[in-house]
């Protein structure tokens, strides 16, 4: 399989999945302020959208969006054991995945990180933080991974989460949130995931200021 990916995305979480699975994929950076594949090639190609990720299967066909990518990369690598099978708990990753897509990464981290959000609205963004992390602290509070297991839904937490420290959100006051966050980053595929994807953000700074 083939992801393509920006670094510190959320595509990360993607890469992180492969990393706990053992499995070897391909990984194709892209330039998303300039839309560009690097090494060459219009990334809207890819994806009409522009946007990462963007899982190529082993048979050629195109994939996006987290909640659809992180499932099918956890069915293709059962041994992993990433994701519920099937039943009410694949609903409840379903639910989860649903919750940190829409209520996390879009309606709070994207009009905050973005340079471009007016004012008001990143603070109708920060405004709903509260509620929805207080969300997470109540299920956290007794468990140590969203579902009985650690899968793809904690490593997309943990991507979501590591934003908060750009958008001077501390964690800290969260304490079941916090807690479970170092627990995340404490495993050795997502350490090595972090530290190889800062060091290509920090790669792709030095070229776009160059």
């Amino acid at each position: 399989m083939e992801l393509y990916f920006s670094p510190l995305a959320c595509s990360l979480a993607t890469r992180i999945a492969f990393y706990e699975a053992g499995y070897d994929a391909r990984y194709m950076q892209v330039d998303t302020k300039r839309k560009q594949v690097l090494g060459g090639g219009d990334f809207f190609e890819i994806n009409p959208l522009g946007q990462v990720p963007v899982l190529r299967t082993d048979e050629g066909a195109l994939l996006f969006e987290n909640t659809a990518i992180l499932p099918y990369v956890a069915d293709r690598l059962p041994a992993a054991k990433l994701a519920p099978a099937g039943g009410f708990e694949r609903a409840r990753l379903q639910q989860w995945l649903g919750f940190i897509s829409t209520e996390l990464h879009k309606a709070l981290f994207v009009p905050m990180l973005d340079p471009a959000a007016p004012d008001d609205v990143k603070r109708y963004a920060r405004e709903k933080v509260a509620l929805r992390m207080s969300v997470l602290e109540r299920h956290l509070s007794a468990r140590e991974w969203l579902l009985d297991a650690f899968g793809v839904a904690d490593i997309y937490l943990a991507v979501v989460l590591n934003w908060a420290r750009y958008c001077d959100v501390d964690i800290a006051h969260w304490p079941a949130v916090h807690a479970y966050f170092k627990r995340a980053l404490a495993r050795p595929a997502l350490a090595r995931a972090f530290e190889e994807e800062m060091t290509l953000y920090r790669e792709a700074l030095a070229r776009e200021n160059a």
